[in-house]
């Protein structure tokens, strides 16, 4: 009887259990249809994403390959370059040293004239001397 004063049976009720059952299996049904979509959504924008990452990293290798090559070519020609400048420098030091001892033979060689010179020039001086002196000393007749 007191299920009589709610107005509601047990068949009633059994009812209502049961469609409530189905009304949450068509929801939850259409919730994993679109949990289904969107879990598809993202695999396929991971697979995009992969794919461009992949096309990015070509196309940067393709374009570093070149540069990275110019480096190598560029770091052997300054080793070459630096082993020339280094032989030119060892050359010219060589010279400048020979034309230094050059230089100072020739200064020797000069002072050593000069010195001869100057010591010849003393003693013509030294005889004109005498003989301007032999001479002013003579009477005049």
């Amino acid at each position: 009887m007191t299920s009589q004063k709610s107005g509601l049976n047990k068949d009633d009720l059994k009812s209502f259990k049961e469609e409530i059952i189905h009304q949450f299996h068509v929801v939850s049904e259409g919730v994993i249809d679109q949990v289904k979509l969107v879990a598809e959504g993202v695999a396929t924008v991971n697979e995009k994403l992969e794919r461009t990452r992949k096309e990015l990293k070509a196309e940067i290798d393709n374009k570093t390959q070149p540069i990275a090559q110019a480096v190598l070519e560029l770091s052997g020609k300054v080793v070459a370059l630096d082993g020339k400048v280094d032989r030119i420098h060892q050359d010219l030091k060589t010279e400048i040293q020979e034309t230094r001892q050059e230089i100072l033979a020739a200064v020797k060689f000069s002072y050593a004239e000069l010195d001869k010179r100057l010591t010849t020039l003393e003693k013509e001086f030294v005889e004109l001397k005498h003989r301007v002196e032999k001479i002013e000393s003579r009477p005049i007749s």
